[in-house]
């Protein structure tokens, strides 16, 4: 249990910033500092956002390019043509955004798919070519839409001085135009991976702060913060609430069962160190002295309310401050 909870943060980690998660991965005895281990973690790539795979693939130090070579050593290209191998490697991250080590990427490729043409440094320019008139003919951006008879013009004298046969080019053309690249779903951003192995989750009703609307969410805990969610399929939370020197109760309300409170303590009237996302996408502050959130059984209450119990943490530091604040008051009001 204590490794998935240590992997699961290693791969949160990994998609805020790679070289860190990456980093975090081996200090824990969870990733062998080789190329290969590396090479194998991401090419699995459970939980991982795809962007953040690729942030880690093109920097241009020695030991990525390494881990970037085992990474595309580990794909399959045997029998496949110039296109479906590199649409290959797209599916795996996002090849186009990291133009700057494509050139390692394709002499991979070569080797298992070079037999498409004579020269390996004709299938070297034709991967270019062909990534090229991907862009060109499927960014919006591009008004100038390249011709077949154009892209068979761009690429004369490429195969070691001669040409390619026209029907390859067409063939190579066609393909591309009616299946582009795809952008492959980013796991790594979505609530099943990027909240892997969670302390606890599931639908639950929230009063509103100033509104006092009940409205449902989403609830997620893990890493000592409750988030929570619009809908399961979300990629960023609504609100984030770190339940840091935060105390639960259980409290009866007239309207809705099984409700509880996160609240802090002798305290009433300071606003909970939260945060959440307003209709119009700005981060604000909340606006909640104290949550109320009512559960859909009595069971599920008491799970909620043991789990948030064993996650809260505290900062003696916050604790002092508070009590000194209060002596300040009290002194006033004297």
């Amino acid at each position: 249990m204590q490794r998935n909870k240590q992997m699961a943060m290693g791969r949160k980690k990994f998609n805020m910033d790679p070289k860190k998660g990456i980093q975090f991965l081996i200090e824990n005895e969870l990733l062998k500092n080789t190329q290969e281990d590396i090479a194998q973690f991401l090419y699995k790539g459970e939980g991982l956002n795809k962007t953040a795979i690729g942030d880690y693939l093109g920097e241009r130090d020695e030991f990525n390019l390494k881990v970037l070579h085992a990474f595309v050593e580990l794909h399959e290209f045997t029998d496949l043509n110039l296109v479906q191998a590199l649409r290959s490697v797209h599916f795996t991250f996002y090849l186009f955004k990291y133009f700057s080590n494509e050139g390692t990427i394709i002499n991979c490729i070569n080797v298992q798919t070079c037999s498409l043409v004579s020269f390996a440094d004709t299938c070297y320019v034709l991967s270019f070519a062909i990534i090229m008139l991907n862009t060109s003919l499927h960014n919006p951006n591009v008004k100038d839409k390249p011709s077949v008879e154009r892209f068979i013009l761009m690429n004369r004298g490429i195969n070691d001085g001669g040409d390619l046969p026209e029907e390859l080019l067409r063939n190579l053309y066609e393909s591309i135009k009616n299946e582009p690249f795809k952008i492959p779903e980013d796991d790594g951003n979505d609530l099943t991976h990027t909240f892997f192995n969670p302390d606890r989750e599931g639908w639950l009703l929230k009063l509103g702060g100033r509104v006092k609307t009940w409205k449902r969410r989403w609830f997620i805990l893990t890493d000592n913060c409750l988030y929570y969610f619009e809908y399961t399929t979300d990629k960023e939370p609504r609100g984030i609430i770190p339940l840091e020197n935060l105390s639960i109760r259980e409290v009866e309300d007239s309207k809705k069962p099984n409700c509880f409170e996160l609240y802090i303590p002798d305290n009433k009237d300071q606003f909970i160190k939260a945060c959440k996302t307003e209709a119009d996408g700005r981060v604000v502050e909340g606006s909640h002295t104290v949550y109320r959130i009512s559960a859909p059984t009595l069971e599920e209450k008491d799970e909620w309310i043991k789990s948030i119990k064993a996650a809260i943490s505290r900062d003696p530091f916050y604790e002092m401050l508070a009590a000194r604040k209060k002596k300040v008051s009290s002194t006033k009001k004297h």
